[in-house]
């Protein structure tokens, strides 16, 4: 199959919408469930330890097989791309998946914004190939700025220096905005909420704030660990005063602040305490070929197969169509914090670490 196939604009007659009317616009696409991390809340070392069992090369989607499924996704409204993991630089070759994926163009010729996030640890030496490759912009997931504290976080003695290294290198290629994540931790890292922001105040780069999520059953999740991003505000604010600032676009999961001396801007998400189901129009295909309407599904659906058993452009564009039209999910909405009851079924929702964020 070529990797530069058009999709028959058949297959997209219009956009899609589910039964809560959100229209199909993100697809985050996990390239790889390898990780050189073992962060304590996505892969901890007591789960995905030296006998744990990665996924075969054959099992993983091929490029064009991804090129195939972001083509339709894009003929049905899709917009923007992002590829997640594991950590995707670990994928052999991902330059040549970026540059296919940056090739697609929307029904009215637009260029999809496609973008990566990483945890840093092989950015400094990737980012020029992937800026050649067409990638417009990274997510850079990092913790804290303390080294004792992030060596705990990752678990694996990785030093904070060299992933301040490789945001000042893809700066540079001209991957950005850049965005920092950090996921907060009551008691893991809280203390170094200010200190992030004061470290990215008056740079180009958007630090924000994640509020510890219940995704999969690896991370033993307790609400009391959550850090409101009610909190993660008034702390700065008090220090560094900060002032709302109105959304880029409709479904920004992100809540956008700025510095009222005009030196930047944060965002906090807020994805336990403030649930934006109701604006969410993302979709999450695994590196295998599954496809999740929701980052706390139980269940994939099984793309890869269709693909590979022979079906056709249309076949493959119905079936995505289907399951999107059918999503009910607004998990975040119905959280509580007896979280564990939502589990009572014996389904156990996807790890992060397979499905991406």
């Amino acid at each position: 199959m070529s990797s530069s196939r058009p999709v028959d604009p058949q297959t997209s007659a219009s956009p899609v919408v589910d039964t809560r009317d959100r229209q199909l616009r993100d697809l985050r696409i996990s390239v790889t469930d390898r990780c050189n991390f073992r962060c304590v809340y996505c892969m901890p070392k007591e789960v995905f330890g030296k006998d744990f069992t990665f996924m075969e090369r054959d099992e993983l989607l091929t490029f064009e097989e991804i090129t195939r499924l972001a083509g339709i996704a894009v003929a049905h409204g899709v917009e923007k791309i992002r590829l997640t993991g594991g950590e995707p630089l670990l994928r052999k070759g991902l330059e040549d998946l970026v540059g296919m994926l940056t090739a697609l163009r929307t029904p009215a010729g637009a260029q999809i914004d496609v973008a990566l996030t990483t945890n840093g640890s092989a950015l400094a030496s990737k980012a020029a190939s992937l800026k050649d490759a067409g990638l417009q912009r990274v997510t850079v997931s990092l913790d804290s700025l303390d080294d004792a504290t992030f060596k705990a976080a990752n678990d694996v003695d990785f030093p904070v220096s060299k992933v301040l290294h490789a945001i000042d290198v893809a700066h540079q290629i001209g991957l950005g905005p850049i965005k920092i994540n950090m996921v907060v931790k009551r008691g893991q890292n809280d203390h170094d909420i200010v200190a992030m922001a004061r470290h990215f105040k008056d740079t180009p780069h958007i630090l924000r704030f994640i509020e510890y999520m219940d995704v999969g059953a690896s991370n033993d999740w307790k609400m009391a660990e959550v850090v409101p991003s009610s909190e993660v505000i008034s702390r700065i604010h008090a220090e560094l005063p900060l002032e709302p600032v109105t959304a880029n676009y409709p479904g920004e999961t992100s809540s956008r602040w700025r510095y009222q001396d005009g030196t930047g801007e944060i965002g906090v998400i807020s994805s336990v305490t403030q649930a934006f189901c109701h604006s969410c129009t993302r979709v999450r295909v695994s590196t295998e070929g599954k496809l999740y309407t929701c980052l706390f599904a139980t269940e994939g659906h099984d793309l890869r197969a269709i693909m590979r058993g022979g079906c056709s452009d249309q076949q493959l564009s119905a079936a995505m169509a289907q399951l999107w039209a059918e999503r009910t999910d607004n998990y975040s909405q119905r959280r509580s914090a007896r979280t564990s009851e939502l589990r009572a079924t014996g389904k156990t929702k996807i790890e992060m670490s397979y499905i991406g964020g």
